[in-house]
């Protein structure tokens, strides 16, 4: 199904399969490019269904569910090519290994935290495409990125963040982790106490055995009492440089960052070269670049704490995020430049579909794929999970993997 829209002021309407309805606010007349660029609240654009990709992850056998789903070209190039058959890596947290029998989990599946895959090529075909994960001594499956820092303790783990290759940097990849501690207080009593930068060598292959970790400085705790009202950096990066393809580069790294309760989002930047001098990066307090983290500022709200941002063929930005962090709603807000400002909310997908599986089933954590997004369209993903997860997924074991869309920006 595709569905079409104009968007103003952060409302939408829409048009069905057989027109495009705009609002009388929408003006007719070809925009300048200043307009454009000043106009952060209305955008026109179809959006529908990316089944293909979606069947990517559809899985009976080994890998059959994760979250997380970062994409990391493997030769720092973040945008489409159409005959481009370089490899991606794919970032996933929690990870479900076992085997699907006629919609039937079999007995013997197991959670590893996080795992990886590999594609050939910037097209869905499941014959270029391979899931990795580690291996214990009994030859089960096991999570390939571990904490082992001073400040860890037994029973930490990590859940993975955005990363990239930095051709600047011998073609290292950086990924960040954050450091994730069990509350022991219900299912879902867990918190984030750290963050950590993860490097891997170029020509490292998946488990990644080589890999090093390095405690950063991009962890703010909370001001109140909540445990879950703290700062981290690591929810998104754009890879500003014409190395990696960027329409207007101004060579820096923004790397994005999720604050509190209500999905504030924050930006820090450093130059390639400068990436592991953490003294180096600058963050945005609302009107500089300050070295100090504790005068960064939110520059928006109501994201998720995985989003993108990508420049558009007509200058602007688009973050995309789950609205909220977990909501029916993929959510996109067109910025200036990409540290902000950024425009109101533009809801541009409603996941509730996925409460056909189950009441319990949510939606959260979207994001666009740059590097798989043809020209004039950005392919994005959500994720999808369960609050009663380990009996509905034994119950809906198809449920827990990435969905896609596909937004095609209208002229």
């Amino acid at each position: 199904m595709q569905k079409k829209y104009c968007i103003q002021n952060g409302l939408f309407k829409i048009a069905g399969l057989v027109g495009l309805l705009f609002f009388a606010a929408c003006n007719t007349n070809s925009p300048s490019q200043t307009d454009i660029a000043n106009n952060l609240d209305s955008l026109k654009f179809t959006v529908s269904e990316a089944p293909e990709w979606t069947a990517l992850f559809k899985r009976e056998h080994g890998w059959f569910g994760g979250d997380g789903i970062f994409a990391i070209p493997l030769n720092g190039v973040d945008t489409f090519v159409s005959n481009d058959t370089a490899k991606t890596l794919f970032l996933f947290g929690d990870t479900m290994i076992g085997d699907i029998v006629q919609d039937s989990l079999q007995p013997g599946f197991s959670m590893v935290r996080n795992s990886v895959a590999i594609l050939k090529g910037n097209t869905p075909s499941p014959g270029n495409i391979s899931f990795e994960f580690a291996k214990d001594e009994s030859n089960q499956p096991a999570t390939i990125f571990s904490p082992n820092l001073p400040s860890t303790i037994k029973g930490d783990i990590f859940w993975l963040g955005d990363g990239f290759v930095n051709t600047e940097l011998d073609s290292s990849l950086f990924a960040f982790a954050y450091t994730i501690r069990n509350t022991g207080t219900t299912d879902w009593g867990f918190t984030d106490v750290g963050n950590v930068l993860i490097e891997i060598p170029k020509g490292s292959k998946p488990p990644f055995k080589e890999f090093t970790q390095t405690q950063t400085p991009f962890y703010i705790k909370g001001t109140s009492d909540s445990a879950n009202d703290y700062a981290s950096f690591g929810a998104g990066i754009f890879v500003n440089t014409k190395a990696a393809g960027a329409p207007n580069p101004d060579g820096y790294i923004y790397v994005y960052g999720m604050r509190g309760k209500a999905k504030n989002v924050m930006v820090a930047r450093v130059t390639p070269k400068a990436f592991k001098q953490f003294n180096e990066w600058r963050f945005f307090d609302g009107k500089a670049w300050s070295a100090d983290i504790n005068t960064v500022a939110n520059i928006t709200d109501s994201a998720s704490n995985e989003l993108s941002v990508s420049p558009l063929p007509d200058g602007r930005y688009a973050m995309v995020f789950q609205v909220n962090g977990i909501s029916d709603y993929v959510g996109l807000r067109l910025g200036k430049t990409p540290y902000g400002p950024f425009g109101k909310v533009i809801n541009i997908w409603n996941c509730s579909d996925v409460k056909k599986i189950s009441k319990n089933v949510f939606a959260y954590n979207a994001k666009a794929f740059p590097c798989f997004s043809k020209p004039g369209e950005l392919l994005i993903s959500y994720n999808v999970n369960s609050f009663d997860f380990f009996n509905e997924i034994k119950l809906y074991p198809d449920l827990y993997r990435p969905r896609f869309i596909k937004l095609k920006l209208l002229p």
